[in-house]
Parts: C-alpha cells; sequence; structure tokens
C-alpha cells in the first residue's frame, strides 16, 4: 500500500481500517460518560481515547430522512424525505459509502440500514445496498418491522421457533399500551443487537483481504419497544434513574409549531412507566456496549486497533419520559442531539469539543481518513482537522428538519422555525441546557431572534442546490 495523507499534515504508511458504530434512537446523554443512570464502559473508551462532540445535532429527528442526510451529506429539503414515509434511494445516488470502496476499501453492512422500505424480504434490495457502496451485507429491519420484513435474521428465527411469539409480542404492545416494559420473548442470542454484534464479529474474525477494510455495525437498538431481554431487562433500578425534564410554564403569546400538537397529545405516561422505560432503556444500551466491547476484542486480537478508526454515531434521539413524550420528531435535546465519537489512532485523545457537528458530518470525515473522494453535492463537513485542534473553525451552527420546519443550533442558543417560518422556540443553552423554558416572542430577544432567522435563512439559500 501506498503513503497517502490523511488530515492535515498527518502521513501514515497504511490506510486505516474504519468501524463504524451506530446505533438507533440513542440520546445523545446514553453513555455514562455524560450521565451516572446507565453504564457503557465500552462505548467510553472510545470517547477516552478519541474526541467527544458534545453538540452533535441530527439532520433530522426521525429515522429515514436522517439516514438518508447521513449517507449523501444532504439536507430533507435537498433530498425531499422530510418524514419516515415509505422512500426508496436510488442506486444512481452519491453517497461517502461508495467514495470509500472507490478508494480501495472493502465495505461491509452488518444491522439495519433503513434507506429503502422495511417490507418485504430485505435480501431482494440487497443490489441496492451493494449500489450505495456495500460488498457485504445482512441487513435487517428495525425492531417493530422485523415482525413481518425477512431477514437472515429472521430465519434463524423461525429455525429456532421464536419468530411467531416476537411476532405476537409486537403486536400486543401497540394493542395496549406501546410503552409497556417487559423483556422479549427472544432468548438473549437471538435478540436483534447481540445478531448484529456477533455477524459484525464473526466477520472481521476472518476477514482477509489484502484491502483495508469499512466495517459498518448498525444496531436496531436501543429504538423502541422496551423490550431489553434478560439478564438487562432487569440490571438496572427503575428508582435509581433520572426524573423526567418538566419545562416551566410560558406566560407569553407566541407562535405555535409541530411540538406544540405533540405536547397538547402526550400520553398518558405515569412516573413509575417513565422510570421502567428509562432503565429498560438503560439495559439495552448495557447490551449493546457489550457487543461492542466484543467488536473493539476483535479488533485488538487481529493486532490492527493502531491502525483502526473507530466512530460512533446514532440517527437521532428518544425522549424517554421528558416533557411527558415518547419517541422522537421533535427538536428537543433528548430528539436532535446525537453522541459523535470518533477515535483515530496518535490523534488528539480523551478530548471534548462543543463546536456544532451534525450527524451527515461524520461521512465526510470518514472520506477524509480514508484518503478517498468527496462526494458530489454533499455538505457535509469534515470534522478531521479538529482531532488536532479542538478550537479549529468547524460549523457556527447546526441545522436540522422535520415536516417543513427548520431548527438552527449554535453553542448558545436553539431556535426552531415553523412551517410559517415563525419563531416558535428559542432556548439559550449556556444559562437554561434542559431547555425548560421557551423564550420565543420574549421582546428582551428579540435581537436573538432577528440575527438567528437571519442565520437559518442564510444556510437554507447557501444550500439550497
Amino acid at each position: 500500500m501506498t503513503n497517502h495523507t490523511v488530515g492535515p499534515g498527518k502521513l501514515v504508511g497504511e490506510r486505516p481500517n474504519i468501524l463504524l458504530i451506530m446505533t438507533d434512537q440513542q440520546r445523545w446523554d446514553a453513555m455514562s460518560c455524560v450521565s451516572d443512570w446507565l453504564a457503557t464502559p465500552h462505548i467510553d473508551r472510545i470517547a477516552r481515547s478519541g474526541m467527544r462532540f458534545t453538540d452533535a445535532y441530527t439532520n433530522s429527528p426521525v429515522c429515514i430522512p436522517a439516514r438518508v442526510s447521513l449517507a449523501t451529506g444532504r439536507y430533507p429539503h435537498n433530498h425531499g424525505m422530510w418524514s419516515n414515509r415509505e422512500h426508496t434511494m436510488s442506486a444512481e445516488t452519491p453517497t461517502w459509502m461508495s467514495s470509500i470502496r472507490d478508494a480501495g476499501y472493502t465495505t461491509s453492512l452488518f444491522g439495519k440500514l433503513h434507506l429503502h422500505p422495511h417490507a418485504g424480504d430485505l435480501r431482494d434490495r440487497e443490489h441496492l445496498v451493494k449500489a450505495y457502496g456495500l460488498d457485504h451485507v445482512d441487513e435487517i429491519a428495525g425492531p417493530r418491522a422485523s415482525k413481518g420484513a425477512r431477514s437472515y435474521m429472521t430465519d434463524r428465527w423461525e429455525a429456532a421457533g421464536v419468530h411467531e411469539a416476537y411476532r405476537q409480542d409486537q403486536l400486543d404492545r401497540l394493542q395496549s399500551k406501546p410503552w409497556v416494559v417487559r423483556p422479549s420473548p427472544l432468548p438473549l442470542e437471538h435478540y436483534a443487537d447481540v445478531y448484529v454484534g456477533q455477524q459484525a464479529k464473526t466477520y472481521l474474525q476472518q476477514y482477509d483481504a489484502a484491502s483495508p477494510w469499512f466495517c459498518w455495525v448498525s444496531f436496531g437498538g436501543p429504538h423502541e419497544p422496551w423490550d431489553a431481554p434478560e439478564p438487562y431487562a432487569s440490571m438496572f433500578d427503575p428508582d435509581s434513574m433520572p426524573p423526567p425534564i418538566q419545562p416551566e410554564k410560558a406566560t407569553q403569546a407566541r407562535p405555535r409549531g409541530r411540538l406544540d400538537r405533540r405536547l397538547r397529545q402526550r400520553p398518558p405516561l405515569e412516573p413509575y412507566e417513565i422510570a421502567q422505560m428509562r432503565a429498560n432503556y438503560a439495559g439495552n444500551m448495557a447490551l449493546i456496549d457489550d457487543q461492542i466491547g466484543e467488536i473493539l476484542g476483535v479488533v485488538e486480537e487481529r493486532g490492527e486497533a493502531d491502525n483502526t478508526v473507530v466512530a460512533l454515531i446514532s440517527d437521532h434521539g428518544e425522549m424517554n419520559g421528558d416533557f411527558g413524550l415518547l419517541y422522537k420528531q421533535n427538536f428537543l435535546n433528548a430528539s436532535v442531539r446525537v453522541p459523535f465519537l470518533i477515535n483515530v489512532p496518535d490523534r488528539t485523545a480523551g478530548s471534548t469539543t462543543n463546536v456544532p457537528v451534525e450527524l451527515m458530518d461524520m461521512g465526510a470525515t470518514l472520506v477524509e481518513l480514508a484518503g478517498a473522494e468527496p462526494v458530489e453535492g454533499s455538505y457535509a463537513r469534515s470534522v478531521a482537522p479538529l482531532l488536532d485542534d479542538p478550537a479549529r473553525a468547524h460549523r457556527e451552527s447546526a441545522l436540522a428538519e422535520w415536516k417543513g420546519e427548520v431548527m438552527l443550533a449554535t453553542s448558545e442558543w436553539k431556535m426552531a422555525l415553523n412551517a410559517r417560518g415563525e419563531i416558535y422556540l428559542l432556548f439559550d443553552l449556556v444559562n437554561d441546557p434542559h431547555e425548560t423554558r421557551n423564550l420565543a416572542a420574549l421582546p428582551e430577544v428579540a435581537d436573538v431572534e432577528r440575527d438567528l432567522r437571519r442565520i437559518a435563512l442564510e444556510r437554507l439559500v447557501q444550500t439550497a442546490r
């Protein structure tokens, strides 16, 4: 392999292997390097030896738009996906995965991709996934869709005689309280996140090609339902979970947006139900973390830890009872902020930065670290320069979109525009990091609103093509 430059001024003898770990619906604070209500020692190890971006935002607080933005480096107002409606990304779409493959990597995917519908037999669309840039494919649907969608994983469930029990359990949850907490009927060895982790582990153990590898391990959890299997289901005490965040009662008249509609339709959650959800969620994260630990162990056994980039992201967060809400689909922290970790050997270890970054920036970063060509039409920006200088300029703001609404976040403020272009959310992130007081339309912040609206509109114009 020839020498080449990786990042500003960094010359390496071999192209690094790349391990991308992705979770689904993981809150930004669902890591024990951030919070004390759960335990993720292996994720913490990635953060401790790499860089943690504290102010990372998804490009859309819902699965499909976020994942299309991640794959393409384009915003919802570019690719047209504003919600979780069925969508099949064209095989001709430029992606960072294809760019990395074109640079000489052998690429693989284990787990959830969600760039085409989670229906029927996913293997019938494997040619699409390969066209997106992934050579070896073992794709699964999300937790709820797996009751009907077929994959190599569900074939195993059928052979083990557990598929029908899983399907019935999912239906029962939806027909009663969707937020009911109970262990999965699947044995631990058949649980989806275990399947994903073990398939990736086996692949890396057996990998013997001469080319560097890129392996995308995409867990379906901790996405609801809250069904962590034992022993993880009872690993955390609900009574030890933090109470949900509650907003202050606002008195000012202000414009309304989609979040207001969600708040009016809040489910009747009881305090003990929220505590149980959080404990089960923490259990699912512990399970995923254990799988990550096994995969990292394989990289070490292969003697490749010093030449492997390890990154971790999630597509969006989970409210888990904050503000009385479930799931995502809003611009509050628990929904729109995501974990964003990257560990490059011999580059800034154990550092953090509050520079705003976007989910799509991970793709551009991995492209640069692989020495690959930038993706055509992408608005993603590599964070590789920040690995050497965390204070270096990157983005002044992060942009997210959801059903015609726009969120803009800086290191100090967060603002959301409704579909009519009116500011209906405004939070002072420095003095109110939990976003309990909505300042929108207060006279004393009129100048702030004007400046943030201008920045948001300029960004939309600059990324309009």
